[in-house]
């Protein structure tokens, strides 16, 4: 979300969404705040400080570290007051292992990617801090069914051996898709609920994270190609939730919310799927975060998302 006012984001989004709200970001409030620092707060045993060149692991915890834990524990304590006597799904985030290891350096200054160990302990810092944070918003929201979202935007450039070396002249190699899909899975355990991924990238592998045990799948619905149409095809028939981008995510004049998801029903009847499925398999999102619009704009976004869904179980043709 846009701005850095934590209770106006979470009165903005509890007020929004009733079926599904969510911890909101507000990376502009500066390192910490930002998707990679905020993760790296909640590792536990592995600690993270700020370079020119971006976030990189330490020994210990410093000045970065207490500030990005420190914004969270706002974040959550906003999130409290609105979501007094809440009931059903809530969804918090948190960057996803192969993301974070692309993203993260290590005391040389090339990326964790470029270490398989190093992925390793990575992957179950992660999980263990993952567990931490979801116990903590179950306390302070007993009512709610917790939903984990991972951010993945690099995971396909980390299977297709695209992400850059800190020269910029070489990239790492490939990850094997079976050590990609594990790690995944152990994130999925730890959650002990419902994970989804989100990719805001070109060819999101949907096999794979089904492999991996995700309950949903969050993509760009303009990113989409043909195809990857029978991949979406099998997830819907398999019982994998879509949470579909289908509102832009930056200031844009918005058209009706049926034209918004017209795609969405278009993409439905070339997949052969009963219209009827639409509303159990559908959520509809902004295309990515909200982070670049105004504050305005990012309201009206996600009051247009609701009737966009609402166009959608109610006139599925």
């Amino acid at each position: 979300m846009p701005g850095g006012d934590a209770r106006e984001a979470a009165k903005t989004v509890t007020g929004s969404l009733e079926a599904l709200p969510y911890l909101p970001e507000l990376p502009a409030r500066g390192p910490g705040a930002d998707m990679i620092g905020r993760t790296a707060g909640m590792l536990v045993e592995l600690y993270a400080h700020v370079e020119p060149s971006g976030w990189r692991i330490s020994d210990r915890p410093g000045r970065d570290t207490r500030r990005a834990r420190s914004w969270l524990g706002e974040d959550l304590d906003a999130l409290e007051e609105f979501t007094q006597g809440h009931q059903g799904a809530l969804k918090v985030s948190a960057v996803g292992p192969w993301t974070l290891a692309a993203s993260l350096e290590l005391r040389g200054g090339e990326a964790a990617l470029s270490d398989p160990g190093a992925c390793r302990d990575l992957t179950a810092s992660l999980a263990e801090g993952v567990r931490a944070h979801l116990a903590e918003v179950r306390r302070r929201v007993p009512g709610a069914e917790v939903v984990l979202q991972l951010d993945e935007p690099s995971l396909t450039s980390v299977l297709r051996g695209s992400v850059r070396t800190a020269s910029g002249y070489r990239t790492h190699a490939a990850v094997d898709r079976g050590v990609v899909e594990g790690a995944l899975r152990t994130l999925v355990e730890a959650a002990d609920g419902p994970v989804v991924v989100h990719s805001c990238a070109p060819a999101v592998p949907f096999g794979l994270l089904r492999r991996a045990g995700v309950a949903g799948i969050s993509f760009d619905l303009s990113l989409l190609t043909e195809g990857e149409e029978e991949a979406i095809g099998e997830a819907v028939e398999g019982g994998t939730a879509l949470l579909i981008g289908a509102v832009p995510g930056t200031d844009t004049p918005l058209s009706d919310p049926a034209g918004s998801v017209e795609g969405v029903r278009t993409l439905w009847r070339r997949l052969g799927l009963a219209p009827a499925t639409l509303a159990e398999s559908v959520v509809v999102t902004p295309s990515c975060g909200l982070a670049g619009a105004s504050p305005g704009y990012a309201r009206a976004a996600l009051a247009h998302c609701v009737r966009a869904a609402r166009s959608l179980a109610d006139n599925p043709e």
